[in-house]
């Protein structure tokens, strides 16, 4: 699932002015700025390809770090309008977000005192995949196989565990609801989304290059079963 930049910025710069004053604003608004010259005009991407085989797990071992929060499991754009409230609608800067759920993605969401905090997706279709993951590793959707993706958490609510909670979550939903693996991509910079996978006691099955130049995407030196 790709960010709006420029609206997800401009929200996170107005929510730490009003909380934490100018030069922590001053600051996220230099750390973004950065962001979007290396993300959106070159970047280039090494992911790692996770599969998971789904467990019953103790859901108390991965419990976030907060008390007042809610978790939901959104499947439609009418669901999320009865859910968000203005100003803290996750579909205005998270780009292709009301698209995906039009496509079948199913979101999970944390919220906490009622803020948006943290999303997930899943996706029970290859339609469904392509709206938040461009990576073309292989799902086998109809031998009872999925994929996880999508993932953001609000800075503001970094560190508290809402991205393990949020997996488990979505691991506990496709078990229960017949699925035996998923799939996702990770990117290989990304250690805080790896420690998380661990977590879990996936297998790395293999790795690709991603390249992109403004609006030109490459992809090459796709590697299978390269851990196992």
């Amino acid at each position: 699932m790709i960010i709006d930049r420029t609206r997800y910025a401009f929200r996170n710069v107005s929510r730490t002015f009003r909380r934490q004053g100018f030069v922590p604003a001053l600051k996220l608004l230099g750390q973004d700025a950065f962001r979007f010259l290396t993300q959106y005009i070159l970047n280039y991407e090494h992911y790692y390809l996770y599969e998971h085989i789904l467990e019953e797990k103790d859901e108390s071992k991965f419990l976030p770090k907060f008390q007042n929060f809610t978790f939901h499991i959104i499947s439609s754009n009418e669901e999320a309008d009865l859910l968000v409230k203005p100003g803290e609608d996750f579909r205005d800067y998270i780009y292709g977000a009301r698209e995906a759920f039009d496509e079948g993605a199913i979101a999970f969401c944390v919220l906490v005192d009622g803020e948006f905090a943290h999303i997930g997706w899943v996706a029970l279709t290859e339609r469904a995949k392509n709206t938040f993951d461009v990576i073309p590793y292989r799902v086998d959707f109809l031998n009872k196989e999925a994929c996880t993706g999508g993932t953001v958490t609000h800075p503001e609510f970094g560190g508290k565990g809402l991205m393990k909670y949020g997996y488990f979550k979505r691991f506990q939903f496709l078990r229960e609801n017949g699925i035996l693996k998923s799939r996702n991509a990770v990117n290989a910079k990304n250690s805080i989304s790896q420690t998380v996978h661990a977590k879990f006691h996936p297998r790395i099955y293999g790795e690709v290059h991603f390249v992109r130049f403004l609006k030109w995407k490459f992809l090459y030196n796709f590697k299978n079963e390269l851990h196992n």
